[in-house]
């Protein structure tokens, strides 16, 4: 026989809240070059004009391996800009409904990829300024690999880009009573 001071069943309840907090003012803010995800974007540009400036300045340019990496570097540059900008803004904040983190995963991926290639392509031509270039797509490829990796961590916990939301748990269990 069951023991009748404890219930043979219970109830659980698991209430889950999420407060978003965003001013929705555009404002400059400083401040986040100094967080992580600003110093790799930093980063990222730099080493987006470095290895560009390396592949132009080769007599090699023009040669297709020379126009793929100046295309990566290029493209990623100017877009990485347009985030920053977005970021030291608050754009991002503003706009906050648009699934920024993915957005970014799925860039900085793509780019961490492309670099990868044109990395290699450039490596293996056998010119001084192709190999320096190489070696700043490399440092950029693994730059972009660990932004889409904090980028991937945020999005799957739930953050936003910019702002706040605040995800509480409660779980009430209570017996049934006959």
């Amino acid at each position: 026989m069951a023991d009748p001071g404890f219930p043979g069943q219970h109830t659980t309840t698991t209430t889950v809240t999420s407060n978003t907090t965003v001013q929705t003012n555009i404002r400059y803010d400083p401040t986040y070059i100094r967080t992580l995800p600003g110093i790799l974007k930093v980063a990222e540009i730099v080493l987006n004009l470095l290895g560009f400036i390396c592949i132009e300045v080769s007599a090699f340019s023009y040669v297709s391996r020379g126009s793929f990496f100046i295309f990566v570097s290029m493209t990623a540059f100017w877009f990485t800009g347009f985030l920053l900008l977005f970021y030291l803004f608050h754009v991002i904040e503003k706009f906050y409904r648009i699934p920024w983190l993915k957005i970014e995963f799925g860039f900085d991926a793509l780019w961490a990829a492309l670099y990868l290639i044109a990395a290699c392509l450039a490596a293996t031509y056998g010119i001084e300024a192709f190999a320096v270039a190489a070696f700043f797509g490399f440092c950029a490829m693994v730059v972009y690999a660990g932004d889409a990796y904090l980028k991937f961590k945020a999005a799957m916990s739930g953050e936003l880009a910019q702002g706040e939301r605040v995800i509480n748990k409660q779980t009430t269990t209570s017996p049934t009573h006959y």
